[in-house]
């Protein structure tokens, strides 16, 4: 069930119409208020929290993150976030003191994090 819905999370990301990355106020604020703080803002694992986890915030720039990213486009966002066993996130703002409101995930706002960030990895090409 749960790749049901990760699969329907990726078709529906390929079947939107595209935002434009000025337009995706959305997700850039979802970014900045829930991702910033490990991967930085240029996506590049430079938050102030990316060595603090084990392992560290990748950078999502490379080469092959971006190839992950295109071949399997709203899957990649989607399933790290709504991971069921994963403790890393939560561990590590855990043990650093930072405290995020919860958040209830539509397919909307996995849309546009994953439209937010293809057009931050695409300036850094």
């Amino acid at each position: 069930m749960k790749v049901l819905f990760i699969a329907s999370l990726g078709i529906l990301a390929l079947v939107q119409t595209p935002l434009s990355f000025a337009d995706n106020a959305n997700g850039k604020t979802l970014y900045s208020q829930r991702c910033a703080m490990c991967h930085g803002a240029d996506i590049k694992g430079t938050g102030p929290l990316a060595n603090k986890s084990t392992p560290p915030t990748p950078d999502l720039t490379t080469s092959a993150f971006k190839k992950r990213f295109n071949d399997y486009p709203g899957v990649i966002v989607s399933s790290i976030i709504l991971r069921p066993n994963g403790d890393l996130i939560p561990r590590t703002l855990r043990e650093n003191g930072v405290k995020i409101p919860p958040h209830a995930w539509s397919i909307k706002d996995l849309r546009d994090l994953h439209q937010y960030m293809t057009g931050v990895i695409s300036k850094n090409r």
